[in-house]
């Protein structure tokens, strides 16, 4: 999987250095984590949830996830502060590059009538965030042992300081964004 670093050096930084008139290598944009986030309605409901949606992430990432808890109460969703209600894993250097290549080569080509991700969702930072209905797209999860179909976040956090540049970037790492 060390195409797309190698891509990345060799094709996407004189590409974006051309457009974009940097002067040095160093001033080039990167990918600099990906975060992947799986939130839980039904965790008061199905306790076991939790370990289940940690297991299929670690089986994706390759990386053990941390538990995300509530920052604050809310009563309408019957949520108190300090209760687990998720999961997520940040993936840098070597995994990431690995995780971004089965995304886009691999996952991404499975879903269901995909003509593409959407190219509003960046932060105004550079940042870009998508959703993902079903863990099944991912080759790693096998169909037969999933107890329910979940969804997840994932962020890709890059060094770009417009949305134009981070677009660039991504489309350049091979993100298939919408025409």
């Amino acid at each position: 999987m060390e195409k797309l670093r190698e891509q990345y050096e060799k094709e996407v930084v004189p590409a974006l250095m051309k457009k974009f008139n940097y002067k040095s290598v160093m001033q080039v944009p990167k990918i600099d984590k990906v975060v992947i986030n799986i939130g839980l309605g039904d965790i008061k409901e199905n306790p076991k949830a939790l370990e289940n949606a940690m297991n299929d992430l670690t089986q994706i990432t390759g990386q053990r996830p941390v538990i995300t808890k509530a920052r604050k109460s809310i009563a309408a969703f019957k949520l108190r502060e300090g209760v687990n209600i998720g999961c997520k894993v940040t993936l840098r250097a070597d995994k990431m590059y690995d995780f971004v290549y089965k995304l886009f080569n691999v996952a991404l080509p499975r879903v269901r009538d995909f003509r593409g991700v959407s190219a509003d969702s960046f932060d105004g930072r550079g940042n870009y965030s998508m959703g993902v209905k079903e863990q099944l797209i991912f080759p790693e999860i096998e169909y037969d042992k999933v107890d329910k179909i979940r969804g997840m976040d994932i962020i890709f956090v890059t060094t770009a300081k417009t949305d134009e540049v981070a677009k660039e970037l991504l489309k350049l790492m091979g993100m298939p964004f919408k025409n």
